[in-house]
């Protein structure tokens, strides 16, 4: 899964994927979320295994006051209509454990005592809580952890942040996925962190503008700086890279990744450069 989706917000004008040995037989799907899967078969021995994807995409990001939520759902309580429901329902299934409510409890922390919450309000608290009060480390262990080893240790990677936010979110009703991606880090900035590898943040679905980006890793409300490729319920559906490989003992020498997130400067950057300069940071 390393092709980015198609969307009104993100629009794919070329996309290449070179293998390394050539694969004897390649071919794409839609696996039940909509995501792109490349499957790709061999037919002879190798040294090495390499994948190399090249995407060019014409993004429009949104922002948080983008977001616009019907008037029945921009405070919190509320509940989903009768006809998104059954639909969400799976997204709002808790998927861990949690015997003592400490996710619950940490989740409702966001919501109001005194009256309704505003929910957009509440859930980029919850976002830039995430990034301000936990460590981000770069974790190259496979899996996640649990949300509640999350929040004992205070730290974790982007796809922890992220399990950690969906299942809060869950606590409180919302149905959220899990996304896969890219994010871009421009060289000018040291507050956001997660390029260079893939990056994983939230998606949560608010009436009204349906689902809306959210990065507890760098406390992002709206899609600006993420390249969604893949969506799911939960994140063992989203590996970037799987499958199976034989060989003798011993022929596993570990795996490096790579992601590189650039700008590409239209017409009028060229012109003016220092323009240019601005806007990547």
């Amino acid at each position: 899964m390393i092709r980015p989706r198609e969307g009104h917000d993100q629009r794919l004008l070329e996309t290449r994927l070179e293998i390394e040995p050539p694969a004897a037989d390649l071919r794409w799907l839609h696996d039940v979320f909509g995501n792109s899967v490349a499957i790709a078969r061999f037919d002879q021995r190798a040294d090495i295994l390499r994948f190399d994807s090249l995407a060019r995409v014409e993004h429009f990001p949104t922002e948080g006051s983008d977001v616009e939520i019907e008037a029945y759902a921009r405070h919190y309580p509320f509940t989903y209509s009768s006809e998104d429901m059954p639909d969400l329902l799976r997204s709002i299934e808790r998927d861990h454990r949690d015997l003592y409510r400490v996710v619950d409890d940490w989740a409702h922390r966001f919501v109001r005592s005194d009256g309704p919450s505003e929910t957009l309000a509440m859930l980029a608290e919850m976002t830039q809580t995430i990034k301000r009060e936990f460590t981000y480390i770069r974790r190259p262990e496979p899996g996640t952890q649990t949300p509640l080893e999350t929040l004992e240790s205070r730290q974790g990677s982007c796809r922890d942040f992220a399990v950690l936010m969906i299942e809060a979110a869950r606590a409180l009703g919302f149905a959220a996925r899990f996304v896969s991606g890219y994010v871009y880090t421009p060289k000018c900035s040291d507050d956001r962190v997660g390029g260079g590898n893939t990056h994983a943040w939230v998606r949560i679905f608010l009436p009204g503008s349906g689902w809306v980006e959210f990065d507890p890793t760098n406390g992002i409300v709206g899609s600006q700086g993420l390249i969604r490729v893949a969506v799911a319920r939960d994140p063992k559906q989203a590996v970037p890279l799987s499958g199976t490989w034989r060989g003798v003992p011993g022929s596993d020498i570990g795996m490096d990744v790579t992601v590189d997130v650039a700008l590409e400067p239209d017409e009028d950057d060229e012109a003016e450069p220092s323009r240019q300069r601005q806007a990547r940071c």
